[in-house]
């Protein structure tokens, strides 16, 4: 009488089938998660700008305050009539926000430059590809615009 040992074979691991229903179910989350983490950080990015566009804007209010007039030149070039904020090594005449993703401009509305200033957030760097809001401006009769597509109230 011969007696056969079989021996059963444990399966360890994940078949191929397995591992690509996974990286497709990753892949899938990926899509849908990415875009919606950049514009979270766009948005963040815009708070810097904001917030640079109303330190200027206060600052142009007590240049105003001393002098009856707003000024365009914002930086501490020391050639006279400016607000002394730091340039950071923006244009001549504007500001760079704290993080660099928006350079600060400032040029007459209304009347002139006398009675009115706009403030311009331009964008910078990686903040470019946020044409959504665009750039972002403010003046001082209280008025909030961008350039971008969507409405003011979304950007700010």
């Amino acid at each position: 009488m011969i007696i056969r040992v079989t021996r059963e074979r444990s399966v360890a691991g994940f078949t191929l089938i397995e591992l690509m229903i996974v990286v497709a179910v990753l892949a899938i989350i990926a899509a849908i998660a990415y875009p919606t983490y950049q514009g979270q950080v766009q948005a963040s990015r815009r708070a810097d700008g904001k917030s640079m566009l109303m330190q200027v804007m206060h600052a142009e209010e007590r240049y105003y305050t001393e002098n009856y007039s707003y000024t365009t030149d914002l930086d501490d070039s020391g050639d006279g009539g400016e607000l002394g904020l730091n340039d950071g090594g923006a244009s001549a005449g504007n500001v760079l926000s704290d993080d660099e993703f928006y350079e600060i401009s400032a040029s007459g509305c209304g009347s002139g430059i006398g009675e009115c200033v706009q403030l311009t957030a331009s964008r910078r760097g990686a903040q470019q590809a946020d044409t959504e809001c665009g750039n972002l401006t403010m003046d001082s009769l209280g008025n909030r615009g961008n350039t971008g597509s969507a409405p003011a109230d979304e950007c700010w």
